[in-house]
């Protein structure tokens, strides 16, 4: 199935292993590997683009909505729906602990990005404002990422980059540029190269003339509350930030490889029998380390990082509310909804010492379907909650 969005994550991996092998700088200027992508001037300044800006989303280039205006006014809108139901929220959750319940984070989600919203089965019908942006529905097919650059290369900033957060799938076009002329291969073989790295041989472009097997048909409702095919959309001016296809059990490799070698380093490696990760433990760990200035739709707790949202464990008070460190990311494209969480082990020394146990260590969660605009995060960390349980229950018994 298309898993949207979570195609940032895979393209974050790329970038990452470029940069351990020393052959990409993260804060040099996007030009210096692509300078097809003009310099950009803002207020009369001229500024700077890096990679490590593109990641993060703090850019200044547009998403799909080209009026500055426009996007000030949702953003404006969100922050005091945010503002507005925060103490709800809040009240709620002290009535929970009051009565015994859990008292762990609970997640709620807000209006995320790209029709990640609230679900709409129950609702069918309603459209999201988010799928009427002409964009989405590109039916035009390019035939590399530098070409694909020209859609919003020439369009002026929205914001000095690096002072402000706006989620844009395009400054991940203008990334999978980078990695191209970074790694001397077309992104997309170099993407596909990795796949097989990782063992995710169901993970492939979104090619609509290539024949995949099992590819899933993709549905929305119509203004009538029908049921329909999704119309015909190209994704192929968007494979960095969301033009992948999957399967669950390739994002759970995918999970599982990023969660092995982050915890790979503080297991004791007894006769060398402990394989390196794909990437080093640092660079997971920068990977997931939450980027000041930075929002996340989808999770009220977290903060955006490098392609990741992450949340940071934290509890206030004792006998409070806790909040577990996790790292997730959603996606909502025509005809797709999906998310990948990962919650790893708190892992205590003696574990990690007497070498009983092996990386990975967690719970990671995986869901896709063929429909457009459902909302996943909430029930992806419930379901990693319940497996998490599960698993100190065995350790207690």
């Amino acid at each position: 199935m298309r898993i949207a969005s979570i195609s940032k994550c895979l393209t974050m991996m790329a970038v990452a292993k470029l940069w351990e092998e020393g052959k990409l700088d993260l804060d040099a200027p996007v030009q210096k590997y692509v300078p097809e992508f003009p310099e950009k001037v803002y207020e009369g300044e001229k500024v700077a683009i890096t990679t490590r800006l593109l990641v993060s989303h703090l850019s200044g280039i547009r998403h799909y909505e080209k009026d500055i205006a426009k996007v000030k006014e949702e953003k404006e809108k969100a922050n005091r729906a945010l503002k507005l139901t925060k103490p709800y929220q809040d009240k709620e959750q002290k009535e929970k602990e009051g009565k015994g319940i859990e008292k762990t984070d609970s997640v709620k989600p807000r209006k995320e990005h790209e029709g990640e919203v609230k679900s709409r089965i129950s609702k069918p019908g309603r459209r999201d404002k988010e799928f009427e942006q002409e964009e989405y529905y590109l039916k035009e097919k390019f035939e590399s990422v530098i070409e694909s650059l020209k859609i919003f290369k020439n369009d002026p900033l929205f914001f000095k980059p690096g002072s402000q957060f706006l989620y844009s799938t395009y400054g991940f076009t203008l990334l999978s540029a980078v990695v191209e002329r970074v790694s001397g291969q077309k992104f997309t073989d170099y993407m596909l190269k990795m796949f097989h790295d990782l063992d995710m041989l169901s993970t492939v472009l979104d090619d609509n003339e290539a024949m995949i097997y099992n590819r899933a048909r993709c549905y929305v409702y119509n203004k009538k509350g029908r049921l329909v095919n999704a119309p015909y959309v190209d994704n192929s001016y968007k494979w960095a930030g969301g033009g992948f296809l999957s399967s669950v059990g390739d994002l759970l490799k995918f999970g599982n490889a990023l969660l092995y070698s982050y915890q790979a380093g503080q297991f004791k490696n007894t006769n060398g029998k402990l394989l390196p990760g794909y990437l080093k433990a640092d660079t997971v760990a920068m990977m997931w380390t939450p980027v000041p200035k930075t929002e996340v739709s989808w999770d009220r707790d977290g903060k955006y990082a490098m392609a990741w949202a992450v949340v940071e464990k934290k509890q206030q008070c004792g006998c409070c509310r806790q909040q577990r460190h996790y790292a997730s990311h959603t996606g909502g494209a025509v005809g797709a909804s999906s998310v990948l969480l990962i919650l790893p082990e708190e892992l205590g020394s003696e574990a990690i010492d007497t070498g009983l146990v092996a990386p990975p260590r967690g719970v990671i969660v995986s869901i896709i379907c063929n429909m457009q605009s459902v909302s996943l995060n909430s029930t992806a960390l419930k379901i990693a909650r319940e497996f998490d349980k599960e698993k100190w229950a065995q350790y207690v018994d």
